[in-house]
């Protein structure tokens, strides 16, 4: 027999988890200007609308400059922590736990810190060095990201519930996961870009253009979906 207190620091996952995450829906504008297609037809459409949109508005990305690629990705990466973030906060349900968020996002600061604090000081030195406060945080860059960490363990160790331990500690090993995946990516992603935009550009361009060919031939020719995530490749 299994009792309430033994089920209540265990994972449960629901039908409303897809809610609560979200899910991407066209536009009621442009949903209505094409309800007289079928959905099959319809979804054709849609996707290729937003593609070009999508293709065009990460050319004039490119047409910035580095600057411009570079806080793309960085805005990337944060959506990305989010997306994870959101996934572990729902299935965990974690509704009634304290701090889970902040700290989540505490760290992706403090390990942004960690990886550009010093990487970067060759590529903007000169707008560091004209700023007061920078030169201290770039000349104590690897104390701070350390005192940093600790204090950020220690914000864990005391926001801790009893009843919950095995539940709190599930959530932050899957918060040190989304960083070392997301943030190493994208750190490694800016050191490339300075050795050539061409290792950005063309790696970026090859998942493009596999995803949309993935999908054009499932959708013409597909029998049986490559995953149940994406079921039209």
């Amino acid at each position: 027999k299994i009792t309430e207190s033994e089920t209540d620091d265990k994972p449960t996952v629901t039908e409303d988890i897809a809610k609560t995450i979200g899910q991407d829906k066209p536009p009621d504008a442009l949903d209505q200007a094409l309800s007289g297609l079928p959905p099959r037809w319809k979804n054709w459409v849609i996707r290729g609308i937003f593609t070009w949109l999508m293709i065009g508005g990460f050319g004039l990305i490119i047409y910035g400059g580095p600057l411009a690629l570079m806080i793309t990705v960085f805005l990337v990466q944060v959506k990305c922590f989010a997306e994870i973030i959101n996934i572990g906060y729902a299935v965990y349900k974690m509704d009634n736990l304290p701090w889970f968020r902040s700290l989540s996002w505490y760290f992706l600061v403090a390990s942004n810190y960690f990886f550009y604090g010093e990487s970067l000081v060759e590529q903007f030195g000169v707008l560091i060095n004209n700023v007061d406060f920078l030169p201290f945080l770039v000349r104590y860059h690897r104390l701070i990201s350390f005192s940093m960490y600790i204090i950020g363990f220690v914000w864990f160790v005391l926001s801790l519930v009893k009843k919950y331990y095995l539940r709190q500690f599930s959530l932050f090993a899957w918060t040190h996961v989304a960083l070392l995946c997301v943030v190493t990516q994208s750190y490694l992603i800016i050191q490339n870009m300075f050795q050539g935009l061409i290792w950005l550009i063309m790696p970026v361009m090859m998942v493009i253009i596999n995803d949309i060919m993935a999908y054009v031939f499932g959708f013409f020719m597909g029998r049986t979906p490559l995953i149940k995530l994406s079921p039209k490749k």
